[in-house]
Formats: structure tokens, sequence, C-alpha cells
């Protein structure tokens, strides 16, 4: 049987090897603690599933236009103005399956065979498969505490070639949770404009932010292609849903693809989302927000006891990128045994990194305070035996 040989660009996600893992050790009777995955413990909040229940009390389950429900359009436009300062016609957003199918979209129209792509790295994998799969070939860009784990204008002007196309940023990012202040964000956007190609800015973990109000490059550009979710801040990871912010330019384009490609994301999950946006729901979101900061703290501060705590802790997000080459120089090994000596799933950082992963690895801070502390103890009796 033959098949496309891009798929041969498209990596296992390690991490679902672990969860996999995790879940045989479950069954077999062991406590383990997941810190692999990226979904915190929190249920969809109530007025959400409560909107949901209703669309479909109401037989609200056939088709909606292909960019998505006009009143959800409108109320995400409203969410860029009340909380970004940032004016977005509501014809500019595109409601996809996932932010997994905003990606799809602006990978298919941006992008195709022998075009260049800058990334950081780390970087969320997907990302770089999307791009592969367009046909693209990917330049991962090595980040660090230098430039705040981040893809910066002056790396941009180091690594753009004659056939770079484009630049995908991620704020804050998978997996190290870092940001871009509206400065360097801007300096990117005028940079890559400068040179003829397009921005892409990730921001599906907007508004976990920590330490600084966040930020969208909705109010710094409208040339910015934004993909962003419910799934992250809002809580709605098997609702599959997302949304797309486009150039006005690209909407028509961008529909027809939506139109062959999905048709229309989940009917009943967009009139759930029309209560995300509510003040009750806010009020959900902000307290679980402050419940994840602490979680970060109590990790930074156990951690930071073996030598492992990151040496500059995530601005947002819910990860901490940690560095164990004082214990290993392979993660995957790393992981697997810290699983099955003391049952704590973490994510190997081969998943995320070109280069270092193997010395890195990822903890979601996705469970309670007192799970938390514990899986410390049993990192620090694990490492003790390194």
């Amino acid at each position: 049987m033959a098949w496309n040989s891009r798929v041969d660009h498209v990596a296992p996600f390690r991490v679902m090897h672990l969860l996999e893992m995790a879940q045989a050790r479950e069954a077999a009777g062991h406590d383990v603690i997941h810190l692999e995955v990226g979904e915190p413990d929190f249920a969809t909040p109530a007025p959400i599933v409560a909107a949901g229940q209703q669309a479909l009390a109401e037989g609200k389950t056939r088709y909606t236009p292909a960019a998505g429900l006009a009143s959800l359009r409108e109320a995400i436009a409203g969410h860029y103005a009340e909380h970004f300062n940032a004016t977005v016609d509501p014809a500019r957003i595109l409601v996809t399956p996932g932010a997994s199918g905003a990606l799809l979209l602006a990978s298919q129209l941006l992008v195709e065979c022998g075009d260049r792509v800058l990334m950081a790295d780390p970087n969320y994998p997907c990302n770089r498969h999307f791009m592969a799969l367009a046909g693209a070939e990917i330049d991962t860009v090595p980040v660090g505490r230098d430039s705040g784990w981040q893809l910066t204008a002056p790396l941009i002007e180091r690594h753009w070639q004659a056939k770079t196309r484009l630049a995908m940023l991620a704020s804050p990012s998978n997996p190290t949770g870092h940001t871009l202040d509206a400065e360097a964000l801007t300096k990117v956007i005028d940079t890559v404009a400068a040179k003829g190609g397009d921005v892409i800015v990730d921001e599906i973990y907007q508004g976990l932010n920590y330490d600084d109000a966040p930020l969208s490059a909705t109010s710094l550009s409208d040339d910015a292609f934004v993909v962003n979710s419910f799934s992250k801040y809002f809580g709605m990871t098997g609702w599959r849903l997302g949304w797309l912010v486009a150039p006005e330019q690209a909407v028509e384009p961008l529909t027809r693809l939506a139109q062959n490609v999905f048709l229309a994301a989940p009917t009943p999950s967009q009139h759930a989302a029309l209560a995300a946006f509510t003040p009750e729901c806010r009020d959900i979101l902000e307290t679980r927000r402050a419940t994840l900061k602490q979680r970060r703290q109590v990790l930074l501060d156990g951690l930071a006891e073996l030598g492992l705590a990151p040496d500059l802790p995530p601005q947002g997000a819910f990860y901490l990128w940690l560095d164990i080459s004082r214990y290993s120089r392979d993660s995957q090994a790393f992981c697997e045994r810290l699983l099955v000596e003391e049952n704590v799933a973490i994510t190997p950082g081969i998943d995320f990194a070109v280069q270092g992963g193997e010395h890195h690895v990822r903890i979601a801070f996705t469970n309670d305070v007192a799970r938390l502390q514990e899986a410390v103890v049993r990192i620090a009796r694990f490492v003790s035996r390194l």
C-alpha cells in the first residue's frame, strides 16, 4: 500500500504513549498522578453545559454556515473589543472544529510545496505537522532564556530565507508557557510584513496569564492570522470548537476551504459557546485562572528545591518546561521510569523540541494542589536514585 510521503514527516505524539502506559497502570490498581496531558481537571463551566443542553433540546443540530453562527462570531468580536480594545469585524472570524480546524485552514491557504516556515523550537508539534502536510519545509529556531523562549524579530531577521513564506508564533506558548509583550509582537509583525510574508499567532492559551494582562495580536494588526480555541481558558476541550481571525481579503478563500474540508463546526457546541462570554461564566473562568496560578507556584517552589525549576517562570498556559540534564539526557526514558517507579506521568521534551528535547520534560499543572505536592515528593524520591 502506498500513501502520501508527507505523512512520513508526521511524528507520533509520544505523550499519548505515556498516557496509555499511565492508564494501564491505573487499571492495574496503581495511584497515578496525571501531569502529562494539556487538559485541566475542571469540568466545562455549568452555564456552557446548560446552553448546550438547551440547544439540543430545541433541536439546534442542523448545519450552520461554514464560517459559523453569526451570533457567535459577533460574540467573539465583542470579546476582543471588551478585553483587548480591538476592533474586529465579525466577518473576519471563522468558527472551526477546534483550533486544529483553524490551523488546517491557515496552513492550506498560506503555504505550498517548497515554501519555508519559521517556528520557535520548542513548539507544539502539530504546528510543524500541519505545515509539513501542506508541503512546507519547517525551519525550527532554537529559543531560550535570552529570547524569552519566543521567536523574536532579531531571530526572524537572522533565519529568514528567500523561500520563507510564514512565521508562526504562540503566546502563551506550549510547552514553555512564555509570552510576547506588545512591543515584541509588534516588531515581529512589522519585520515579517517588510519581508512580504505572513504571521500566524497561536493564542490558544490566551486568558491563562498570571503576571500580566492577556494580549491579542488583533489589537496590533489587521493582517495577522490569529488562532484561538474554546478548549483551554473556556474549558471546552471535548466540544471541539475554535476560531480563526483572518485579514479581510483572506476570508472568502478560507470560507471556500471550510465548506469543502469540514462544512461547519459542531452546531450544539457553537450554541453552547455563546454562554462562555456571559458575566456568570467569566467569574467561573477567572476563579479557575487564580487556581492555576496557585498551582504554578506550588510546583515552582517544590521543584526549585530539586534544582528543576525553570530559569524563567512561565507567564501563562499551564505548563512548566524543565531542564533535566543534571539527571538524564533521555527524556523518554526519564518519563517512562518516573511513571513505572513512582506513578507520576509527565511528557518527554522530544515531543516538542527538535533540539534539546532529550534533556527537557513538560509538566502540566492540571491537578489539585495536594496532588501536585505529592507529585513533587515522588519526583524527589525518583531523582534521588539517579
